[in-house]
């Protein structure tokens, strides 16, 4: 499994980031099997361990930690705070690997496997991996944060026309570089995480950012589609419609075992969500009820259930291909 992303599979890039993107400190981790932060964004395991768990497969380590790695077992490139365009994030105090930076990583991977293995047997090791891609929501949170200036520039549709068509392209270097199994997440509604919902008094989701979520959403699966008329039967994936599962999770939480769905678990201030969650915040002892671990993350129970749908098959959130037909490929 080779893994491109952010923070929601980010499984230990950043620590060996000079980054304010970090999550090498308590109380992340603290349901982790060791009890201790890995740098995982989460309170315990995050969706980059449980979709490895139920491929069968060992969960990727993360690149920077052997930077010569030939990584047969594949790797880890996500990083907290990427996104699909390299101006996301990319200030000298918030390092973080940016998507295009992520595939450049690969391609060295790729031709070391070459000089090691031979061309074919690289060629049919990378067709018989499976590339996951969880990436977007900063992208969009930059975009929708109260002091962006982006807007000033380009307007919503401008900008998502920006991010899918930079995505396909990375998607196509990617593809190019020897993939061919594809699980593509889409965007969940990031209008309803606990520091969205801080932007106004009624805590309410922000229906502009869960709007222009949902037209990025639906330009993604379409671009999904062009590719795959492009690439034909070299291009298989998976979407993951991780926008409508959360929805319907924030809408009937107890159907799902959830109780608290607006404020974070870890964090202080208004919704847990004014501060992030750091030694000095609190966290909550039900962790297991919330859809929220910090201002922006979920819990791992949250996550757990999101890997578990996508596994089910669950009509209504898998497009394309259901993952146990794309792993047996």
């Amino acid at each position: 499994m080779y893994v491109f992303g952010d923070s929601l599979v980010d499984v230990g890039n950043n620590n060996y980031l000079e980054t304010f993107f970090r999550a090498n400190f308590p109380f992340n981790g603290i349901d982790f099997p060791s009890g201790k932060p890995t740098g995982r964004f989460s309170n315990g395991k995050n969706a980059a361990d449980f979709i490895a768990e139920n491929s069968g497969l060992p969960t990727p380590p993360p690149y920077l930690s052997n930077k010569n790695d030939l990584f047969l077992n594949g790797v880890s490139f996500a990083s907290g705070g990427a996104g699909i365009l390299n101006s996301t994030n990319n200030l000298p105090s918030n390092g973080t690997i940016y998507l295009s930076k992520q595939v450049e990583y690969f391609s060295e991977v790729q031709q070391r496997l070459i000089a090691k293995i031979g061309e074919s047997e690289a060629k049919n090791h990378l067709s018989n991996s499976l590339f996951a891609v969880v990436i977007g929501s900063n992208d969009l949170f930059n975009y929708f944060s109260s002091k962006s200036k982006i807007p000033i520039r380009k307007s919503p549709q401008e900008y998502i026309d920006l991010m899918l068509s930079t995505f396909s392209n990375q998607l196509t270097q990617i593809h190019g570089l020897g993939a061919r199994k594809f699980l593509i997440a889409g965007i969940g509604p990031i209008g309803c995480t606990p520091s969205q919902r801080l932007l106004n008094s009624s805590e309410n989701c922000n229906e502009e950012a869960n709007y222009w979520t949902m037209n990025y959403n639906k330009g993604v699966q379409s671009m999904l589609i062009k590719l795959k008329s492009q690439l034909k039967e070299d291009f298989n994936y998976t979407y993951f419609n991780i926008y409508d599962f959360l929805v319907s999770t924030i809408q009937n939480p107890t159907k799902y075992g959830i109780h608290e769905v607006k404020a974070a678990c870890c964090g202080a201030g208004r919704l847990k969500a004014a501060s992030p969650c750091t030694p000095i915040a609190t966290y909550c002892p039900n962790r297991s009820d919330h859809i929220f671990w910090d201002e922006v993350h979920p819990t791992e129970a949250a996550t757990k259930l999101l890997v578990n749908t996508l596994f089910n098959n669950t009509k209504q959130y898998v497009t394309s291909m259901n993952l146990t037909n794309l792993l047996a490929l």
